[in-house]
């Protein structure tokens, strides 16, 4: 566990390989909602054989990480400053990005503070940037009934009574979009999303929507533009929350020069349904790059 905020909160970090591997051998892994470094564990062995250092962690409000009840806002900017405080302690300067869902919106607003003011500590700068299967253009978003219900003015009162098993397998299987998740990956999903978690915490978390509403046009989207660093949009064709729709307008919109690939019969948690398919559709932009 490492102190990941100014309020003293800690972060669980999951460090393997070389401390010493160079910025072009080193990759961070930014999860989603409402997962934690468990979704990357199925690709962590063929992510190694890849990248000498694979560092990952759970964002404050998920997993092993602090859950506070008050005090915190898990706002997409305070997990930002979470990602860099963690990414520079570690001695990283510099890296490969790839990011999921919510950990998309969270590397966007990292990419708008690094395009024109790189930190001396993180001289080496960003290598490359993948995304992966998130609503990083809302408007193509297919939110589901049980996101809209908690972002809602209801969802404090009822994150409180619908945070059971059967409710969150129901979420994530409608956001998955193939029903290809087994119940124990669900159930380890469940997991790390409640233990230590106070009531209501799911309508806390998902506020960052609100934030995707705010921040999309003026700022997010336009520091996707912006990156220097070679792009890649990773997608799960089966995604029902995130659908390809979202993928295509990046590409044709945002960053034309990005690669697009798009992995047919994977849906929106692609890296815990099949890690070697996903993986395998990752590979490939990093030997064209490298």
């Amino acid at each position: 566990m490492v102190e990941a905020t100014p309020l003293g909160h800690q972060a669980f970090l999951i460090d393997e390989g070389d401390s010493a591997a160079a910025p072009e051998s080193t990759v961070v892994l930014l999860h989603g909602f409402p997962e934690s470094s468990y979704s990357y564990s199925g690709a962590f062995p063929l992510l190694g054989g890849a990248f000498e250092r694979v560092l990952s962690f759970d964002f404050i409000g998920y997993g092993f990480s602090a859950k506070p009840a008050s005090g915190y806002a898990y706002s997409l900017i305070e997990q930002a400053d979470v990602a860099l405080r963690l990414i520079r302690e570690s001695a990283i300067t510099g890296c490969h990005f790839v990011a999921h869902d919510m950990g998309d919106s969270v590397m966007t607003e990292i990419l708008a503070r690094l395009n024109s003011n790189r930190p001396d500590w993180f001289e080496d700068g960003m290598q490359s940037v993948t995304f992966t299967n998130g609503s990083m253009v809302l408007g193509d978003a297919k939110l589901r009934l049980g996101q809209r219900a908690l972002v809602s003015p209801a969802g404090p009162l009822l994150a409180r009574v619908t945070s059971s098993l059967k409710v969150f397998e129901k979420q994530v299987v409608s956001a998955q979009g193939n029903g290809k998740l087994t119940e124990d990956q669900i159930l380890d999903m469940y997991s790390a999303s409640t233990t230590g978690a106070p009531p209501g915490l799911m309508a806390e978390l998902i506020n960052y929507l609100r934030e995707r509403r705010r921040f999309e046009a003026p700022r997010w989207l336009p520091a996707v533009r912006d990156c220097e660093a070679p792009v890649h949009i990773c997608w799960g064709g089966d995604d029902a929350v995130a659908p390809v729709a979202i993928a295509k307008r990046l590409k044709a919109e945002v960053k034309p020069e990005a690669k697009l690939t798009i992995l047919e019969g994977l849906g929106h948690f692609a890296q815990i349904q099949d890690p070697e398919a996903w993986f395998g559709g990752l590979a490939p932009f990093w030997e064209e790059i490298a």
